[in-house]
């Protein structure tokens, strides 16, 4: 996920459940420090009924979880790899590798080929304008060629700000691709047309909160309660509807106006800004999940099984903040597996149906690293051991309007030394900070802020299924590329 530029329809987002009439997906991203092994992530996934779910890469260990358990999939080229997919021959290999691979009875049910993530962003500065369309273009091919054209399709998941409304016309029926790309864009959905592929976008209501102090805060969510936007006599009375919109407004002026579209990112986060919290995510999924049942579609869509993907099914604490601090806390489940609030995949207004968490997860022993108030140590040196502290953890939830932004200055040290001291598995020598910090068996955690006690990644190695067992049986050289 990237962040969205400055349209005022901006939306992001990814998951897979099944609810009655359509199947929700979730987005399954591993930048963790200590991430869950994909074979328990895997059968949580069945546990909650969730049937689709869509990668960032073609990870192997995730791969051979996946095997057997007949989940949809969508597997994704970096965009770091592009360049080398605008050779056909490689592109060939990246299928031979990672999609004919896994193809056989017990494999991977492979139903998508995502060619990058979000390559148009604004911020990229055209970095991958040039090279995105060839790279989808030979992916599809070598797929036909693989005999799984038929049922692998390539698609190139796109933030929203690919496409936008003039300035004095904000209405969806404006909708057009974005000035600077609107050739590429053409070209690509006409490619997608001929191929029976669907448009993937990353829809995130969040972000025009976010973008903006100005947007109206009820337009981000389904339960109205915001002035509605008029448009040739359509009322949008929220930004999910309008942004989609704008994008079959363009799809039609492209020339596929029954381009079928799938929601590759939508979701809320529950931490790291003030609007991102437990209560807002709860209201936006209790507007979105219902409607998804229901096949309410959009304006211009109407009465039609939205393909959603929910974003994100974990947490993710080593990713980029870049866009925010909110962005390593999209998940519905914690880092470690556990719900974070009741939640209805179905959609049928069961308000205190919870998820399945995570089950055999093993944790470190429960030792927590603390602020020493022995008053021995050198305290002027505390800014600086935060900051360290910091600078290797995840201390997002002390931002304003975070989960722990309410902790005093030692509340604030505590939590940066635990968190350091937890993404380094416990490590005596990690609960130091010249003096200033003890080991403690009480958990120090209060009211919403809650002190990790990570997962520990040894205890819950990875044993190789009989898939990777198979597939370590084959030359690697085979699928190089």
């Amino acid at each position: 996920m990237g962040l969205c530029g400055s349209v005022i329809w901006v939306s992001i987002l990814g998951l897979c459940f099944w609810v009655a009439g359509a199947a929700i997906g979730v987005n399954w991203g591993t930048m963790a420090i200590h991430p869950l092994p994909p074979k328990i992530v895997v059968e949580m996934l069945k546990d909650n009924g969730i049937t689709k779910v869509k990668l960032f890469d073609a990870d192997q260990n995730t791969m051979s979880a996946l095997a057997g358990s007949d989940i949809e999939v969508m597997v994704a080229i970096p965009n770091n790899m592009l360049a080398i997919m605008n050779d056909y021959d490689s592109a060939k290999n990246w299928v031979d590798r990672n999609v004919s691979r896994y193809n056989f009875n017990g494999g991977v049910n492979v139903k998508y080929v995502a060619v990058g993530n979000e390559p148009f962003l604004s911020s990229y500065n055209g970095s991958f304008v040039n090279i995105t369309f060839p790279a989808l273009q030979n992916i599809q091919n070598a797929l036909n060629d693989a005999g799984l054209g038929d049922t692998v399709k390539a698609t190139v998941p796109l933030n929203a700000d690919v496409y936008n409304s003039p300035e004095n016309n904000q209405v969806p029926s404006a909708g057009r691709f974005r000035a600077d790309i609107n050739d590429t864009m053409t070209q690509m959905v006409q490619f997608f047309n001929q191929h029976n592929a669907p448009f993937t976008v990353n829809i995130y209501p969040f972000l025009s909160l976010y973008a903006s102090k100005d947007f109206p805060f009820d337009f981000a969510f389904f339960d109205g309660g915001s002035a509605p936007v008029v448009d040739n006599g359509i009322s949008y009375t929220n930004v999910f509807d309008a942004n989609f919109d704008t994008l079959v407004s363009a799809l039609k002026a492209a020339g596929v106006p029954d381009l079928p579209i799938v929601v590759g990112e939508v979701g809320w986060p529950t931490d790291g800004d003030i609007n991102g919290n437990v209560k807002n995510a709860q209201r936006f999924y209790n507007g979105l999940l219902p409607r998804l049942a229901r096949k309410q579609g959009t304006p211009l869509r109407p009465n039609i099984d939205l393909d959603v993907y929910l974003f994100g099914l974990i947490d993710e604490d080593a990713k980029s903040i870049d866009p925010g601090h909110f962005e390593r806390h999209w998940g519905i489940f914690h880092y470690d597996g556990q719900p974070k609030f009741p939640m209805d995949l179905s959609g049928q207004g069961q308000t205190n149906k919870t998820l399945v968490a995570a089950k055999n997860v093993k944790y470190l022993p429960q030792r927590w690293c603390v602020f020493n108030p022995d008053g021995k140590a050198n305290v002027s040196k505390l800014a600086d051991n935060i900051d360290y502290a910091c600078t290797f953890s995840d201390c997002t939830s002390l931002g304003y309007g975070s989960s722990c932004n309410n902790l005093d200055a030692n509340g604030n040290a505590s939590y940066a030394f635990n968190n350091y001291y937890q993404a380094q598995g416990q490590k005596d020598m990690s609960c130091v900070f010249q003096g200033l910090a003890t080991i403690s068996t009480q958990d120090p955690s209060t009211g919403q802020c809650k002190f990790t006690l990570q997962i520990d990644s040894h205890a819950n190695h990875r044993v190789a299924s009989p898939l990777l067992l198979v597939l370590a049986l084959v030359p690697l050289a085979v699928f190089m590329f």
